[in-house]
């Protein structure tokens, strides 16, 4: 068992984590903006904002895990993502996992032309902030698990973890559910490759 700190425990796959880890026997540290769910045994709501360091270092300090699931919410300033992705690496946990976009940064060249096209117009305000915060993961030895458009849904019972040379060619990447991209995460902070990008995949 270890102690693992969620980023953006809050949200869709974060709150997926929080859940799946609790399921495996680790303790969880659930750091939100605004948390909602209450103390247990092994889990700790922990409020901090990734813009405020002091707040967060503290929240993150112990923890031998961290899994950044932070996402960007509508208003949110330009930075948060790496602002996130810096507060890990300040915290220098044992292992680090963050999610991010297919079709962003190193998997940019795997991608279709039609993923490449959709990503630059619809993510143009945030893809430097999503480039930068994985590079920043990937700079600390950490692992960032990337993936197509998500769905709500169970954990796909076929799913897999592929490279990116791996990845088989598309022209749009395949739907996966917020449940199987936390439990790609996991696999990689529990006993994954360190320092590099890895796709999930709904089969």
């Amino acid at each position: 068992m270890s102690r693992v700190a969620v980023l953006g425990a809050s949200g869709a796959v974060g709150s997926e984590l929080v859940r799946q880890a609790l399921s495996r026997g680790h303790e969880v540290v659930a750091i939100s903006r605004r948390p909602s769910l209450p103390p247990t045994e092994r889990l700790t709501p922990v409020a901090a904002d990734v813009n405020d360091a002091a707040g967060i270092a503290d929240a993150l300090r112990g923890s031998e895990i961290v899994l950044d699931a932070l996402g960007l919410r509508k208003g949110d300033p330009p930075g948060v993502l790496t602002a996130g992705a810096r507060a890990v690496v300040a915290a220098r946990p044992s292992r680090a996992v963050s999610v991010g976009a297919f079709g962003t940064g190193p998997s940019a060249g795997a991608a279709g032309w039609l993923t490449r096209t959709l990503v630059e117009r619809f993510m143009k305000a945030e893809l430097p902030d999503k480039v930068g915060a994985d590079a920043a993961i990937l700079g600390m030895g950490g692992t960032v698990v990337q993936v197509g458009p998500m769905k709500a849904g169970p954990i796909s019972p076929t799913r897999r973890v592929l490279g990116i040379d791996s990845v088989p060619r598309r022209w749009f990447p395949a739907m996966v559910t917020h449940a199987t991209v936390a439990a790609a995460m996991l696999d990689a902070a529990e006993d994954g490759p360190r320092g590099e990008v890895l796709v999930a995949l709904p089969k």
